[in-house]
């Protein structure tokens, strides 16, 4: 049996990327899985590459949107039959400096990033609460830890998802419900490799282990996190980096 065997997810963004790879993660040790992304037919089309209907259902949600949030929710609850495992990872960019930032860059990414990933800790936690049981993985940055040049919107947001985290796990712990959060850092993705080449080595330089991280790497510690493995673990933030700013 795998580590999360009979239990039910919901990944937000999760057609693409590192919700893929949680998803998938997910599905290979036994879990159920909706892929929540705001492209729906990318969804709906992860979940056939994971099995189709028996494994894996894809859904349209803007995370912004509690209602689109809440209706992943309950297509979880209503198809599987129940809501274990909920991972909000739905996230965007609009990089630039203060200088050039527009208001609507600044709105967009902490409505995405922070609302995004309160609708889906809030709205899960009131399912779980009634089972007495479930784990939420929310995705920060290790930009949220540091701060980036040109992300004092992307760095705000993912700095708030770790205070919503721990204040998350503090109000669920007694209701059976464990919030943690990690912190990924240089990770190989279409988008990190279209980066300018000084840019890229500017970044691996500041890597102890040397190399970037592959997106399968993030998903075995939300894999952890969202399994009994963890069982005693809440209000936690992993840095999955190559100690990259430890």
């Amino acid at each position: 049996m795998g580590i999360v065997e009979g239990r039910t997810a919901v990944v937000t963004g999760g057609a693409q990327g590192i919700g893929w790879a949680i998803a998938e993660a997910l599905v290979s040790e036994g879990a159920k899985v909706v892929l929540a992304d705001v492209d729906g037919k990318a969804a709906q089309a992860g979940a056939e590459r994971l099995g189709g209907c028996d494994v894996a259902v894809g859904v349209t949600c803007d995370v912004v949107s509690a209602d689109d949030v809440d209706r992943s929710i309950q297509t979880a609850v209503s198809i599987f039959g129940s809501l274990d495992i909920m991972v909000n990872n739905a996230g965007i960019t609009r990089d630039a400096t203060m200088r050039t930032m527009t208001e609507e860059q600044f709105d967009q990414v902490i409505a995405v990033h922070l609302k995004g990933c309160w609708n889906g800790t809030r709205l899960a936690a009131a399912v779980m609460r009634r089972q007495r049981s479930g784990a939420i993985v929310n995705v920060s940055s290790i930009s949220g830890k540091v701060g980036m040049v040109g992300q004092t919107n992307y760095s705000a947001a993912k700095a708030g998802i770790v205070g919503l985290t721990k204040a998350a796990a503090k109000e669920m712990a007694h209701h059976g419900v464990r919030v943690n959060a990690i912190q990924p850092g240089l990770i190989r993705s279409a988008m990190t490799e279209a980066m300018p080449e000084h840019v890229w080595n500017q970044k691996l330089a500041e890597i102890p282990m040397g190399r970037p991280g592959e997106v399968a790497e993030i998903a075995s510690v939300a894999l952890f996190y969202a399994s009994p493995l963890a069982s005693y673990m809440t209000g936690t933030v992993a840095e999955v980096t190559g100690g990259r700013f430890m």
